[in-house]
């Protein structure tokens, strides 16, 4: 993972931690921040807390505090009273004063020697102690007269042992006293730092194997940034700067010659240690003072040089922190205030407040040490699950970016010359020393698509592509077009990708969920469930998506993290089969590939194909149906027989009418009764559509089909027409948009943007496109206004209009919130982490109340007319019930396991449903997504059930014929057959006459239309071939028969008509004018009349057909 920060919602997280503000235009990539990282061991806040607790003074209070006796010291002179002077900040070297680091160190680095075949010592490593790892390692090379030595290299190697075999967190290598002494200094009002030589990767791992906070310190310098170490006095100047505080109030406490001496270059006093060298060698140096260790550093020794002069200094700018008559517990509580404080400077007084000082002193590091290490324990415990994912190499790839180095320099320079960059970088690599080989696939492992395969015999001799991926993490599927590109650029050549599948959620461990994942998105590469995660730990991989670049002799080439690396992975891919083919190493051997989609014949012949979501028109009797992965929007009535289909199911973004027009995989829908019209969220085009039912046209609102990174919005979508197709040009970008709902009242239209964690909102009579909710931070954070609330890819969105309030899934967290709708702010109703935003690992299957509530990455919700929400809790295979006055959470369908059965709803299965809609109070219609169908269940009756809706005309997509030709089109279940005798003229005119009843008028908004269907195609011209109604109902068309054959010509209408103060509904008719083979050359005149007649606009007919077991 690299080491840069990014922008929100590039990669999938286990915590949150940093982020660039995601107003930044072009927010540069961010990798995974891993839970156990040393900064984050203890929450800052826990920190805060504990230092409020504990009655330590703010950064920056000048207080001073009396301290107990000296420690012995082995030497040292003790400094005359008033000679010592002003102390403001102590900096701390790490290695050998804070951390028993230094043996460890010199080990680590025997261990690296070893590697490369030259035998040294520990002893050897002693005179370049405390001088950087660069020296440490390049002064013993030279020393032994290693040739060839690459620093970096060897350094890398360093790290990597040092912190698998010496360094592991909590391993107690800190030194006894250094905590003590550093909250004793925070006490007194000073200042601390961290200043070594060491590189910050090495320092953040000591600390956390010290078991010390980083939030402890007031700023940390480390080599990475100087070139010139101790002696020289840089880093220590550095850090005076950073602490603001003049070098002459700087206390250094040191362990090696070099920091003496740079101490001293820079001006400050220096207590030295004898824990690395012996006192002679250290006075050779001039240090201020010698103890032994930092536990015989007393504060006395900071603050006045080990002389007796705070006697006689206590009343200089001292608030005495004395607790006298006063219990520990009352410390610890803050009662630490003026009245409570000794005010009195007699020598009895004085004595009996050093007493007092220090019991309390030893209270406070006591229970303060306690404090902290019961927030460890408890932050722990609640991210227990997380927990599991980390590593000492995850660590280490944390701290230093992974494997990345291949990447470097290449920015901005032409393709021959990164290629050949990357070539030179290769042959650099295979003639060092240090590479990481790939661990074997363990034989338990299952595999998708493809036999189980084995570095050393199937996939030796072949670059290898391993993509860390879950498949619930919408990064990873953004990704999947990088991966197919390049799978398909190298496809003749010595290259496979393997997609090491590493869950998540306990769902996504099982075999049979994963493989619908692989025949969702379209997975034709090998794919190996790891679901122990056993890959992962061993290459440190720390996020999802993680790549890593296999050589064919099973070297570790490259690790990147995160989004956007299309180019980065292109260029190493093609520069190592150029460099691997000229040394011969390459082998072009077959594998053993079997296709899962090959496989299912289920899936080949089910009328839908992974749907994802719902919509109804109940007064039309309309369910409409994102048939996912068919990419096309199917219509039935509510009984499931077949009404229409709009696009042509054909993967794209196209605009124009429903056979042209073409999404990718659309998932949200929501049905605008007023103007007939159907919005989707065109998840993998990026894109808002329109559908048009009135003009049968489908139009894009806001998305041009690229992923964006806007978390603002606040522009204009436009659509440029080009003859009868449209393409799409459009100001706004969007990001994964999973799921719409709209609201009538304001002509608005929200939007759950999973992509990049945020609630949007488009109005639908301005065009305008922006965020409503949300900063774009991936967490589960309730706040009072949109920029202090953080989502975790929201997929699921319901209108709750007696709360003013959205309902939200917000899957990641695997929590249910509500978002008002004036500030943008949120609340929790169930699930997810209550008190640790970052958080992302609470999840399970436990109905009870709010918090207590434990689900597993839900898609969908929708508020019921009974106010009442209803969630598909997808990863549990359930329904729930959660009531948002009380947000009690109760399990209405579903068993916990996924499958596919119909009956009792506490017996019935469901397999991950995604989408839900009411279709009338307490009756439910579910898009059963792995199971490829739609699901009904009635609440009303008395032992609710799980039914299949039967689909009736609903066929999978054909393929297209390669040759267009005109055919007459299938009518839908709803539309009216009228029969016509059109008799034996050769030409005449056709009357179309319809009309609506009493108290109905046709539609002003939604013009009634007809369009002609002829067959045989030739046999006879009507004119003209479409166009509308009159307000009466009416149009005049005029027929010529070009042969005396038997013929039939179709009229087919859509009325929309429309009851006072209400909506608008439609009917279809058609009229099938069967004309006679006998010839009469008399012109004729036809009319063709229909009456409306309004249709019964109740869920009756859904619910008997059910009971008829249709359903």
């Amino acid at each position: 993972m690299a080491r840069h920060l990014a922008r929100p919602g590039s990669f999938h997280r286990l915590l949150a931690s940093r982020h660039y503000p995601p107003s930044s235009p072009v927010p540069p990539p961010r990798p995974l921040p891993l839970l156990l990282l040393p900064r984050t061991l203890i929450p800052s806040s826990a920190a805060a807390a504990a230092a409020a607790t504990m009655g330590f003074p703010r950064r920056g209070r000048r207080d001073v505090a009396a301290a107990s006796a000296p420690a012995s010291s082995s030497s040292g002179t003790e400094v005359a009273p008033g000679a010592w002077g002003k102390v403001s900040a102590v900096l701390f070297d790490m290695d050998g004063v804070l951390c028993n680091s230094e043996e460890p160190s010199r080990r680590a680095g025997v261990d690296v020697f070893a590697e490369m075949g030259v035998d040294v010592t520990v002893d050897d490593f002693v005179p370049f102690m405390g001088t950087g790892e660069a020296n440490f390692l390049g002064g013993v090379a030279r020393v032994k007269g290693v040739k060839d030595f690459n620093t970096e290299s060897a350094k890398k190697r360093f790290f990597e042992i040092y912190l698998d075999k010496y360094a592991k967190p909590n391993s107690g290598i800190g030194f006894p006293g250094a905590l003590d002494l550093i909250m004793e200094c925070k006490n007194a009002g000073l200042k601390v730092a961290v200043a070594s030589s060491a590189d910050r990767i090495k320092v953040d791992a000591n600390l956390a194997a010290a078991g010390l906070p980083i939030s402890l310190f007031d700023a940390i310098v480390s080599a990475d940034a100087f070139e010139n170490l101790k002696p020289a006095p840089d880093i220590f100047l550095a850090a005076s700067k950073n602490l603001d505080v003049d070098t002459d109030e700087c206390i250094v406490i040191e362990d090696a010659l070099a920091g003496v001496q740079a101490a001293k270059a820079a001006e400050m006093r220096c207590i030295a240690v004898t824990t690395t060298l012996e006192e002679d060698a250290l006075q050779q140096a001039s240090p201020s003072l010698i103890r032994k260790n930092i536990g015989d550093i007393s504060i006395r020794d900071i603050l006045y040089g080990g002389s007796n002069a705070y006697h006689n200094e206590r009343t200089e700018n001292i608030e005495n922190i004395s607790s006298l008559g006063k219990s520990s517990p009352e410390i610890l509580n803050g009662a630490t205030n003026s009245e409570s404080a000794l005010s009195t400077n007699s020598p009895s007084s004085n004595d009996h407040s050093r007493e007092g000082l220090l019991g309390s002193r030893r209270d406070i590091i006591r229970y303060g040490s306690l404090g902290i290490a019961v927030s460890c324990l408890i932050y722990t415990i609640r991210n227990w699950k997380a927990m599991q994912f980390v590593s000492p190499k995850g660590l280490f790839n944390y701290l230093t970016g992974g494997d990345s180095s291949i990447f470097a320099n290449n920015e901005g320079k032409p393709l021959t010359s990164r290629i050949q960059q990357i070539k030179k970088y290769l042959a650099d690599f295979e003639t060092g020393g240090s590479a990481t080989y790939v661990p074997g696939f363990p034989r338990k492992l299952d595999w998708l698509n493809t036999a189980p395969l084995q570095f050393g015999r199937d996939l030796r001799g072949r670059v290898i592509l391993l993509d860390f991926w879950t498949y619930c993490c919408i990064n990873c599927m953004h990704v999947l077009p990088d991966l197919e590109f390049i799978e398909k650029k190298y496809k003749d050549k010595p290259f496979t990708v393997i997609g090491v599948h590493s869950a998540k959620f306990d769902n996504e461990k099982d075999l049979e969920a994963i493989r619908n994942a692989v025949l969702r998105y379209n997975i034709t590469h090998p794919v190996v469930n790891d679901g122990d995660m056993y890959l992962w730990r061993e290459l440190g991989v720390n996020s999802w998506p993680t790549f890593v670049v296999i050589a064919p002799n099973g070297k570790v080439l490259a690790q990147i993290s995160g989004e956007g690396h299309r180019k980065d992975l292109d260029d190493v891919v093609g520069a190592a089969l150029e460099f691997y083919e000229e040394r011969k190493l390459l082998k072009n051997n077959s594998l053993p590939l079997a296709l899962e989609k090959d496989k299912d014949n289920r899936l080949l012949a089910s009328p839908l194909k992974f749907p994802g979501k719902l919509a109804v028109d109940v007064l039309n009797n309309r369910l409409f149906i994102s048939d996912s992965n068919h990419n096309r929007i199917v219509v039935t009535n509510l009984e499931g027989e077949f009404l229409c289909q709009i696009g042509s199911s054909e993967e794209g973004l196209l605009d124009g009418s429903f056979d042209t027009a073409s999404f990718n995989r659309p998932q949200g829908l929501a049905y605008n009764a007023k103007k007939n019209i159907l919005y989707v969220a065109d998840t993998e085009n990026h894109a808002l559509r329109e559908i048009d039912f009135v003009n049968e046209t489908v139009k894009t609102l806001a998305g041009n089909g690229t992923k964006g990174s806007d978390y603002k919005g606040g522009g204009q979508g436009t659509n440029q027409a080009c003859s009868m197709v449209f393409y799409v040009s459009s100001t706004i970008v969007l990001n994964s948009p999973w799921d719409v709902c709209y609201d009538s009242s304001k002509d608005t239209l929200y939007i759950a943007m999973a992509g990049q964690h945020q609630i949007w909102k488009h109005n639908t009579m301005a065009g305008v496109t922006e965020v409503l909710s949300g900063d774009g931070y991936e967490r589960n954070l309730n706040g009072s206004s949109s920029t202090r609330t953080s989502f975790a890819q929201p997929s699921g969105i319901s209108l709750a209009p007696e709360l003013q309030e959205l309902i939200v899934a917000d899957s990641e967290s695997s929590s249910i919130r509500a978002v008002n709708l004036k500030s943008g702010g949120s609340r929790s109703l169930a699930g997810g982490d209550p008190m640790i935003a970052e958080n992302l690992f609470r999840f399970g299957d436990h109905d009870g109340t709010g918090s207590d509530v434990l689900l597993q990455h839900p898609l969908g919700v929708v508020y019921a007319s009974d106010n009442q929400i209803y969630v598909a809790d997808s990863y549990n295979h359930k329904i729930k019930r959660l009531d948002p006055v009380t947000r009690k959470v109760m399990t209405i369908a579903g068993t916990g396991r996924a499958g596919y059965k119909d009956g009792p709803a506490l017996s019935a299965q469901l397999s991950e449903p995604a989408g839900l809609v009411e279709v009338g109070e307490g009756k439910l219609l579910v898009a059963d997504t792995n199971n490829s169908t739609i699901r009904y269940i009635d609440l009303n009756e008395k032992g609710a059930e799980v039914r299949t809706l039967d689909l009736i005309g609903v066929k999978p997509p054909s393929p297209k014929p390669k040759a267009l030709r005109r055919l007459r089109r299938r009518l839908s279940a709803d539309t009216n057959v009228i029969n016509i005798d059109g008799g034996s003229s050769m030409e005449g005119y056709l009357s179309l006459a319809i009309s609506v009843p009493d108290g109905y008028h046709f539609s002003k908004e939604a013009r009634s239309k007809f369009d002609v269907d002829i067959e045989p195609a030739d046999a006879v011209e009507i004119e003209p071939v479409n166009g509308f109604l009159n307000s009466e109902g009416q149009a005049s068309l005029k027929y010529k028969r070009t042969s005396s054959s038997s013929t039939t010509g179709r009229i087919n209408c859509k009325v929309y008509y429309c009851k006072e103060d209400e909506v608008c509904l439609y009917q279809s008719v058609a009229f099938d004018v069967k004309f006679r083979e006998e010839a009469i050359s008399s012109p004729a005149q036809i009319t063709l009349s229909y009456t409306v007649v309004p249709r019964d606009n109740s869920s009756s007919a859904l619910i008997a057909a059910g009971r008829n077991g249709r359903v």
